[in-house]
C-alpha cells in the first residue's frame, strides 16, 4: 500500500487535513492518493466528553471522507520510518502492513497522562470516547450503591479546563441521576496548585470562583491525590473523601509516535514546526493537531485544543499537496486566540486574547459555547462542495 499523502489520525486535526488536501487535488485536477489511518470509525466529538451521554458525540467518518474520495484504512499505526517513508499499521487481526507516503502529516493527536499513584485503576477519565463512556456507565449505576456511603460524591482531580468543565457539569449529572436523593451530591474539585484554573491566568478567575460557590463544589487547594480505592480518595495531606467516583483531567502528552520523526519536541512532546507545518528535519512530513507545536502568532504556541486542531489540520492538509504539485504553501494564519469555559448549570465564560480578557459570561457565554460545541466545530455530512469549503485555511474557524 502507498499513498501520495499520507494522515496518520481520526480526530480533528487529520480529518481537516483531509479536507484540505482533497480540495487542493479537487482545484487542480490532480491526480494524488490521500489515505487516511485510525482505528475507529468516528471522529469523535472530543471536546463534548465531559456531557451526559458522550457515546452520541461522534459522527461517522464514513459520510466525511468517502464524499471526498479519502480512502480511510481501519488499523493504528505503530511505526514511522522517515528514512523509508513508510508507516506500519496494524489491524485489527494482527496483520502488519507497510504504507509508502510522498507526504505525511502526523495528526495522531495526544493523550491524558496517568499517574503512578496506589489504586490509580479506580480513576475515570474524559479523555477518550471509551473513558467517557465508561464513566457515564458507572454513573448510571450509582442509584444502586447503599446510602450515605459517598455514592454520589465525586472527586475531580486538576482544576483546569476540563477539571472545571467536568465537575461543573458533573454537578447537574449526578443530581439528575440522585433523583430524592439529591442532597447526597457532593463534587470536590481538587487542584494542586493554590488558585483555581491556574493556566487560565487571572482574567477569567473570579467569574470561575463564582460559579464555582454558586454550585456548591468544594475546593482544596494546594492538594494532590495520595491514594485512592473503590469507595475513598485520599488527599496528601491526610483527608480522606468518602467517594466512588474520582475523575483525572491533569496533565497532557502528544502521541508517542512524535518521537519517531526527526526533529525538535517541546515539552508536551509536539514537533517543532516551521510557519509551513513542516517538521524541518524530516522535511517530508508535517504535523497537525495536538502533535504539532506552532506559532499561533509572534510570541505565543498553539495550546492542545480543537480551536487550533482545526485550522493546524487544514493548513498542513494544504501544505502537503501543494508542496507535492509544486504550488506555493501557505503560512500558518489562525484566527486569534480566544476560550469559552462551560460551567455548568452556572453558565459560561468567553475570554479574548492571551491575557484571557472576560467578554461575556452566564447564559449568553452558555449559548455561545453551545453553538461552538455542537455547531462549529463539526463537519459538513455527505455534500462535496461543502466538506471540501471546510478545508479552505482561509476559511472561518469551525
Amino acid at each position: 500500500m502507498a499513498s501520495d499523502i499520507l494522515i496518520i489520525g481520526g480526530g480533528f486535526g487529520g480529518v481537516w487535513s483531509a479536507l484540505a488536501a482533497a480540495r487542493v487535488r479537487e482545484r487542480h485536477g490532480a491526480d494524488l492518493t490521500i489515505t487516511l489511518v485510525t482505528p475507529g470509525d468516528d471522529l469523535v466529538i472530543r471536546p463534548r466528553l465531559y456531557e451526559a451521554d458522550p457515546a452520541a458525540v461522534r459522527v461517522p467518518l464514513e459520510r466525511i471522507l468517502q464524499p471526498t474520495g479519502v480512502v480511510r484504512v481501519a488499523g493504528i499505526a505503530t511505526a514511522v520510518d522517515t528514512g523509508q517513508r513508510s508507516v506500519s499499521v496494524t489491524h485489527a487481526d494482527g496483520r502488519i502492513e507497510r504504507s509508502g507516503y510522498g507526504r505525511l502529516i502526523l495528526a495522531s493527536g495526544s493523550a491524558l497522562r496517568r499517574p503512578d499513584l496506589p489504586g490509580a485503576e479506580h480513576l475515570f477519565d474524559v479523555d477518550t470516547l471509551a473513558g467517557a463512556v465508561a464513566l457515564d456507565t458507572h454513573l448510571h449505576a450509582l442509584p444502586a450503591r447503599p446510602e450515605g456511603s459517598g455514592r454520589f460524591t465525586a472527586v475531580v482531580v486538576g482544576a483546569g479546563f476540563t477539571g472545571l468543565e467536568v465537575a461543573t457539569e458533573m454537578v447537574g449529572r449526578l443530581r439528575a441521576l440522585a433523583g430524592p436523593a439529591a442532597d447526597e451530591v457532593r463534587v470536590v474539585l481538587v487542584e494542586r496548585a493554590e488558585t483555581l484554573g491556574p493556566e487560565l491566568g487571572q482574567g477569567p478567575h473570579d467569574v470561575i470562583k463564582e460559579a464555582v460557590e454558586e454550585l456548591g463544589i468544594e475546593v482544596m487547594l494546594n492538594a494532590t491525590v495520595a491514594s485512592l480505592d473503590a469507595g475513598r480518595v485520599r488527599l496528601s495531606g491526610g483527608t480522606e473523601i468518602p467517594a466512588h467516583t474520582a475523575v483525572w483531567t491533569v496533565g497532557m502528552t502528544a502521541s508517542p509516535l512524535t518521537r519517531q520523526v526527526p526533529g525538535r519536541r517541546d515539552p508536551l512532546g509536539r514537533l517543532r514546526v516551521d510557519a509551513h507545518l513542516r517538521v524541518p528535519e524530516s522535511p517530508q512530513v508535517f504535523a497537525a493537531g495536538d502533535t504539532a507545536a506552532a506559532m499561533a502568532d509572534g510570541a505565543h504556541p498553539t495550546v492542545q485544543s480543537c480551536q487550533y486542531a482545526i485550522p493546524l489540520g487544514r493548513y498542513a492538509g494544504h501544505n502537503a499537496a501543494a508542496d507535492l504539485l509544486g504550488r506555493p504553501l501557505m503560512e500558518f494564519a489562525p484566527a486569534p486566540y480566544v476560550t469559552c469555559l462551560d460551567l455548568g448549570a452556572a453558565g459560561a465564560v468567553l475570554t479574548t486574547g492571551w491575557e484571557r480578557s472576560v467578554k461575556l459570561t452566564g447564559g449568553k457565554a452558555k449559548e455561545l459555547k453551545r453553538t461552538i460545541v455542537e455547531k462549529r466545530i463539526y463537519p459538513p455530512l455527505d455534500d462535496l462542495t461543502a466538506l471540501l469549503n471546510a478545508g479552505d485555511p482561509e476559511g472561518v474557524w469551525g
